[in-house]
């Protein structure tokens, strides 16, 4: 039994040479193997580069040249052209109802766009307010910097400053409303137009 045992193992060897020594003759012969994977796969990459296709040429509006302007004519009907440019500029001007300080377009769009930045203003002193009121209560672990801002206090202080001057562009910003209210009323308006 001893005999058949190790008959069956020599034969396996045998089997296992075999097929070691075929398993590198499988590979690619024009890639040769050098043990390393990422070498390897490096190999194959650069070979998948060049029979990769290029890509296409994508065209975009920069790529495409604008119309040119149309052509001027010739001697001297060139001035008579640009004071027609200028006439048909003028003439939009004083249609518009945004330009003329007679109409509720005027007064609306000076309105929303004081509005609008009281708006920014006033959650911009909200959110200080809030910081300032953070840095107040807050608490420094660091005992040389709590003891610095129990004298100092410069970090509050700062605060206070952006707080006072928020609420006075906020204050401005109000007068100017209640200005141009008054500026509406001058001129014949509704002070409707700019609530």
């Amino acid at each position: 039994m001893h005999s058949s045992a190790l008959l069956r193992i020599s034969a396996l060897s045998a089997l296992l040479s075999v097929a070691a020594f075929t398993a590198p003759a499988q590979q690619d012969p024009a890639q040769p193997s050098t043990g390393d994977p990422v070498a390897d796969a490096a190999r194959k990459a650069r070979a998948a580069q060049k029979t990769a296709s290029k890509p296409k040429k994508v065209f975009t509006n920069d790529d495409i040249p604008s119309a040119a302007p149309p052509s001027a004519p010739a001697g001297g009907t060139t001035k008579n052209a640009t004071q027609a440019q200028s006439d048909d500029k003028s003439a939009q001007k004083s249609t518009d109802p945004e330009d003329d300080p007679k109409t509720q377009a005027y007064w609306s769009k000076r309105a929303h766009k004081l509005r609008a930045k009281l708006a920014t203003a006033e959650q911009e002193l909200d959110v200080l307010q809030r910081e300032l009121s953070k840095d107040e209560l807050q608490y420094y672990p660091d005992p040389q910097k709590a003891l610095m801002q129990q004298y100092n206090r410069s970090d509050i202080n700062e605060k206070n400053a952006k707080v006072s001057a928020k609420k006075a562009d906020v204050d401005s910003l109000k007068q100017q409303i209640a200005d141009l209210e008054d500026a509406v009323r001058k001129a014949g308006g509704d002070p409707g137009w700019v609530r």
